[in-house]
């Protein structure tokens, strides 16, 4: 077993290292110069989309706003929380600076994807909108290379499949089981069964009654843990200044060791804080792409200002709220790590009860509107492999890892296969 891990961790150190995160990061810096930055220049007008209530007249499946909040219910989880509590253990406050060079270019690539994906999809057997870079690659580069075009459509439908099961499904009830085992006691077995009857509840409607699910539910989760972060701000607020100078400070010199921290080179901010950043709001990953294809959009343009948008929510507001109650309460002396550090930092503001109650909040609802979303991504895989029909049957396999790995201890290695997997 010792040595499986040894070559699980070497394939990973690979996936996610330099190589990996240059292509994605050149492609992103590539994308925003041929747009001359339009994704940031129309930030606005990707806000006054997000209160634009007129009845969309394109074809698809679900309002532009639902398909929205379903990619969001999926790239905002638990490593918007624990996973930038592990970037700052992991590479110091110099990784938060990375996490953000990354999401901004990563709006380019996000946009990028979703025109691909509306531009691009088809209609199924049952008459449904599908899309996603396993449509993409085949009809849109298999253009100028039929072959390459095919091959490569059917690779990512069989590891997006595979990366539903680790990163969608297993690491999120785990996740689910862990918050409620420490906060309320419960037996971690219970939470994973009771998950995968909700799960089945919701996704057997199919795409309509995840995007409501997911409009009702997203912002409200949101909106909870961007003010209760907000509270630990303005607590904290004289500690601005320093958190910012850390930030930049460690981005580009070495961060010393504190406490329970080792201590992180330059070179290792930027490798974890580019890697968490894009495992967070997944510009390059290509699974929102697949919700954003069933959007009912006039033009791909519009849904790519969502694509766009949502990277924005995800790292730079989201991420960074988590970022900020670790570094302005000084918990990254305490040993802890994951989402203990960040129940750490918000007990400095609010009563330890209270704290893990929003936290736990946060993570039940991250991780359930995650798996739920994740979902779509998968039966799109599974679609694309074995047809429309076969769906009926292969939904509820989707269901089985958040069963058995709601009660893993060892939650570092589960983190590495779904790494691994994405």
């Amino acid at each position: 077993m010792d040595r499986l891990n040894v070559i699980i961790d070497s394939i990973n150190a690979f996936a996610w290292g330099p190589p990996m995160l240059g292509i994605l990061g050149v492609t992103g810096v590539l994308l925003t110069l041929g747009l001359v930055f339009m994704p940031w220049r129309k930030v606005g007008y990707g806000f006054r989309l997000l209160f634009d209530k007129s009845a969309p007249e394109g074809a698809g499946e679900v309002k532009p706003f639902n398909a929205l909040m379903t990619a969001l219910s999926a790239t905002v989880g638990t490593g918007n929380i624990a996973g930038v509590a592990t970037a700052i253990a992991l590479g110091g406050p110099g990784a938060i600076f990375y996490m953000w060079l990354i999401a901004l270019f990563g709006m380019a690539t996000k946009y990028a994807e979703a025109v691909c994906a509306v531009t691009y999809r088809e209609v199924d057997a049952t008459g449904k909108y599908v899309g996603g870079p396993m449509y993409y690659l085949r009809n849109g580069v298999g253009e100028f290379a039929p072959e390459l075009g095919k091959w490569l459509g059917l690779a990512f439908a069989v590891f997006g499949a595979i990366a539903a099961f680790g990163i969608g499904n297993a690491v999120q009830v785990n996740s689910m089981a862990s918050a409620l085992e420490n906060s309320f006691g419960l037996p971690e077995w219970i939470t994973g069964v009771v998950v995968a009857v909700l799960v089945g509840i919701v996704v057997i409607g199919g795409i309509r009654r995840i995007g409501q699910f997911s409009e009702a539910l997203v912002p409200l989760m949101s909106a909870v843990f961007i003010l209760t972060g907000l509270a630990v701000f303005l607590f904290n607020f004289e500690q601005i200044p320093e958190v910012f100078a850390l930030i930049f400070r460690h981005a580009f010199a070495p961060a010393p060791a504190l406490g329970g921290f080792a201590g992180a080179t330059v070179s290792q901010a930027m490798q974890v804080g580019m890697s968490r950043g894009m495992l967070s709001n997944e510009a390059g990953v290509g699974t929102a792409p697949i919700a954003h294809a069933t959007a009912n959009t006039e033009h791909p343009f519009q849904q790519g200002m969502w694509g766009a948008f949502e990277v924005a929510i995800d790292t730079l507001v989201i991420c960074t709220i988590s970022a900020f109650a670790v570094l302005s309460t000084g918990v990254l002396s305490s040993g802890e790590s994951g989402i203990e550090l960040v129940i750490t930092a918000f007990s400095t503001v609010f009563p330890p009860g209270v704290a893990g109650g929003i936290l736990s909040f946060a993570i039940l609802t991250f991780c359930l509107t995650t798996q739920i979303a994740f979902f779509i991504y998968y039966e799109t895989a599974i679609t694309n492999l074995f047809g429309a029909r076969s769906v009926r049957y292969l939904r509820w396999v989707y269901l089985v890892p958040g069963v058995l790995f709601a009660g893993v201890a060892n939650v570092d290695r589960l983190w590495v296969f779904a790494n691994l997997a994405v």
